[in-house]
């Protein structure tokens, strides 16, 4: 299969099962809420070091959230609910609760409540009001700026970590421009989150090491700089190899989101330098979900 001239390869994506969150970040206007939201996805790109990934989602008008004020949704993914717990408690308290006109609320209906402004509220010291309109609850807490409204629990549902696809080019430019292509797209699926700096990782990683304290180590096969001396998994042509990640609510997102990335990426094309897409798998022992990349594509 070839896209553009871009050669599409026979294989998949292996994913794994995660546990996720939606929050509504809501401000006096769009520029603070987005410096509430980009504080709390902060340090999330992967489990592996940072606890939880974290993106945003997309942004929401003000016909759009709870308190009609400009928004931002933000997606939350950890291993456990235990985890998933302990970040928000720490994220929305550092993060959201100290900027300035900043509230929050949960922004998922189902799933298994999680505590968040039930543990936020004690900050008011015993202040803290609590109001509820409807089946839902709110907490007041009060701040320098006046009060901190927060939902006192979102939702926790089921959900994917690890899609992912490969971008090999001919040099570390064309690699960059094909992503950028990608995430400008993908950014448009809903109930996806792509968690590396500006959607993309270069240090693409397998499982374990040779360095046992280490659970993850460099891609080898996939560095162009140590082709000569391991079992590589490049051509000759490739100079760069960039990954992007994808974290799904659902595994049909993902689909969608790795359909509309590689096809932005291939329109580059050969002739640019984009030469092949492939994806990272451990031969189906790391998790149960398989995102075949041809499949997808047709």
């Amino acid at each position: 299969m070839k896209i553009n001239g871009t050669f599409i390869e026979d294989t998949f994506a292996e994913a794994f099962p995660m546990k996720a969150t939606r929050l509504i970040i809501t401000a006096y206007n769009a520029t603070w809420a987005n410096h509430a939201a980009n504080a709390l996805t902060g340090f999330a790109t992967s489990v592996i070091a940072c606890g939880c990934e974290a993106g945003i989602e997309r942004q929401l008008k003000p016909s759009e959230t709870p308190d009609g004020r400009p928004g931002v949704a933000v997606l939350l993914f950890a291993m456990s609910n235990k985890e998933l717990t302990k970040q928000l408690q720490n994220r929305v308290g550092q993060c959201v609760l100290t900027s300035p006109t900043s509230a929050c609320y949960s922004g998922i209906a189902e799933g298994d409540p999680l505590p968040l402004g039930k543990t936020l509220r004690f900050f008011g010291d015993g202040y803290q009001i609590a109001k509820k309109l409807g089946p839902t609850r709110y907490w007041r807490v009060p701040v320098m700026d006046g009060e901190f409204l927060c939902e006192d629990t979102t939702r926790v549902t089921k959900a994917v970590g690890g899609g992912n696809f490969l971008i090999l080019a001919t040099n570390q430019a064309q690699a960059l421009a094909a992503s950028e292509r990608a995430i400008t797209a993908m950014r448009k699926v809903p109930g996806v989150i792509m968690p590396f700096p500006g959607g993309v990782v270069r240090s693409g990683s397998k499982v374990g090491s040779k360095y046992k304290t280490l659970p993850a180590s460099t891609n080898h096969r996939y560095c162009p700089t140590l082709r000569g001396v391991v079992d590589s998994a490049l051509s000759d042509q490739v100079g760069a190899v960039l990954e992007i990640v994808i974290d799904g609510l659902t595994a049909p997102a993902i689909d969608e989101a790795t359909r509309v990335g590689i096809r932005a990426a291939c329109t580059l094309g050969s002739k640019r330098g984009i030469l092949a897409i492939s994806a990272g798998n451990y031969g189906g022992n790391l998790g149960p979900f398989h995102f075949k990349l041809r499949q997808i594509l047709k």
